[in-house]
């Protein structure tokens, strides 16, 4: 993932871990929809502001994300990683 998709303040992050991870540790500024919320808020995605950036721990459940958001039409979706990913870009 590009290092400029983060300080573009157009982008939207959002964290897809449980409430559990998200509550012991985040990238700050980030929303909080965990993955299997994902499909039932897809709304709440439309509205975001673009480009998105999803993260989770390992970059599995932010790729899962980024497929469902894909095939419901929003594309510009990034697969951010895992938080340690993002936190050392």
């Amino acid at each position: 993932m590009d290092k400029h998709l983060l300080e573009n303040p157009m982008t939207s992050i959002v964290d897809v871990r449980t409430d559990e991870e998200f509550n012991e540790s985040h990238y700050p500024g980030a929303k909080h929809i965990p993955l299997d919320m994902v499909e039932q808020r897809i709304n709440e995605f439309k509205q975001m502001s673009t480009p998105i950036i999803l993260y989770c721990r390992s970059g599995n459940r932010s790729g899962k994300a980024m497929e469902i958001l894909k095939l419901n039409g929003i594309t510009d979706v990034y697969n951010g990683g895992g938080l340690n990913d993002m936190i050392n870009q």
